[in-house]
């Protein structure tokens, strides 16, 4: 009985008690924005819609693709996606669109990707700075990017969970 008393002020207090820290499990988002990365100096290519050459919205929807989630070949329909956050609530993944005729991968701090036009490669720009700021129309939230990815275990790992 005192063991049953003792166990609770035990656990508040830590003694003998392993905390687990919980892995994080990034958003397929948060993927996108890693993924986009790969494609660095990818050359433009008007309808381009692999790594031998991309437009903007078949750079994001080839991204995307090797995350299953399909995005149409089109600027107007990506723009039609989700919600639109404001510019100061952005999370790496949103679509980032300027004149709407252009889109890119926001990465975070300022920051996006995208395959700029005819003579250029895929390259990261800021938001803040340049045509870029001028020309921002807004961005789109996908619903399915805000989702977490699973987190693969190691071959032969058993749950944790308690029995």
């Amino acid at each position: 009985m005192a063991l049953l008393l003792g166990a609770p002020s035990a656990l508040a207090s830590g003694m003998g008690v392993t905390a687990r820290r919980p892995i994080a499990s990034p958003t397929v988002g948060q993927a996108a924005a890693k993924l986009s990365l790969r494609y660095l100096g990818a050359p433009y290519v008007w309808a381009g819609t692999t790594p031998a050459g991309f437009d903007c919205s078949g750079f994001t929807r080839f991204v995307y693709g090797r995350l299953g989630i399909g995005l149409p070949h089109s600027t107007y329909a990506q723009w039609e996606l989700g919600r639109h956050p404001r510019r100061r609530s952005l999370r790496p993944g949103d679509l980032v669109f300027f004149g709407l005729g252009h889109v890119g991968l926001f990465l975070g701090h300022g920051r996006f990707i995208h395959a700029p036009h005819t003579g250029e490669v895929v390259s990261i720009e800021r938001l803040d700075r340049g045509g870029y700021a001028a020309s921002f129309s807004g961005a789109v939230r996908l619903r399915a990017a805000q989702r977490f990815l699973a987190v693969a275990r190691p071959v032969g790992a058993r749950s944790q969970r308690p029995r």
